[in-house]
């Protein structure tokens, strides 16, 4: 049987070579296109001026700038989908990362399955958000979320969100209104099952609900406690 064709393209930064040397023979037999740093700044400066790429996996325990440092440089100019590789993988390292703007997470030692199903969770998020395209615009509460543009407005100004933030965002406009429920917003925006103790939905979350507050004083999105989330129609 051959290799199957997918030709999304993955940059992993990470100075362990030799997990690096292992992770880029895995994915590639998986059909994707992987380079390799090991170098942060090095990783850095090719994520913002080399090719596009629709992945970066990313590491966080590296000499002279970190993971962190990465993904903060990174997200002054670029959306791309990140998937974190934490060290420990414990909760301060996760949160500090979503808060960032990393899509996911995935503490070491990992499963090069698990992984593997995390990054194919990514990629069908952003087809997901690529079909939504030709939808119409959807306007909730002073909120404009163009599928067209993968663009927000709030009170007709712009605000930057990343893929996975912009996914979150567009679930609950659809359900205005609606409790949606945080293994729905898993399921659908994010791609994966909710599993016991993940964060990552929260601090989805409130990435949008700051960003949105610099634009707008009113609270946008309710927490329904213990349930999820509910966009509110009017303020």
């Amino acid at each position: 049987m051959g290799v199957e064709e997918v030709n999304q393209s993955i940059l992993i930064i990470d100075d362990d070579e030799e997990l690096t040397q292992m992770l880029q023979a895995y994915l590639q037999g998986m059909g994707y296109d992987v380079a390799v740093r090991n170098d942060s700044a090095k990783g850095l400066a090719e994520a913002t001026t080399g090719s596009h790429y629709d992945l970066v996996l990313l590491d966080v325990m590296m000499p002279q700038m970190d993971g962190f440092d990465v993904l903060k440089q990174l997200r002054v100019s670029h959306s791309t989908p990140v998937l974190m590789l934490t060290a420990r993988g414990d909760d301060y390292d996760r949160i500090l990362g979503l808060e960032l703007g990393a899509d996911d997470y995935l503490p070491k030692p990992f499963n090069h399955r698990e992984l593997a199903a995390r990054i194919k969770a990514i990629f069908r998020r952003q087809e997901f958000t690529t079909a939504a395209q030709h939808q119409q615009d959807i306007i909730v509460n002073g909120i404009l979320l163009s599928n067209s543009r993968q663009a927000v407005e709030v009170n007709h100004v712009p605000i930057t969100l990343t893929a996975t933030e912009f996914s979150v965002l567009r679930l609950l406009m659809l359900q205005a209104g609606n409790l949606v429920t945080k293994e729905d917003i898993s399921l659908k925006a994010l791609g994966k099952k909710l599993m016991a103790f993940d964060r990552s939905i929260d601090m989805h979350v409130s990435n949008l609900r700051k960003k949105i507050a610099v634009i707008a004083s009113d609270e946008k999105i309710r927490t329904i406690r213990g349930a999820g989330y509910l966009m509110k129609v009017s303020s």
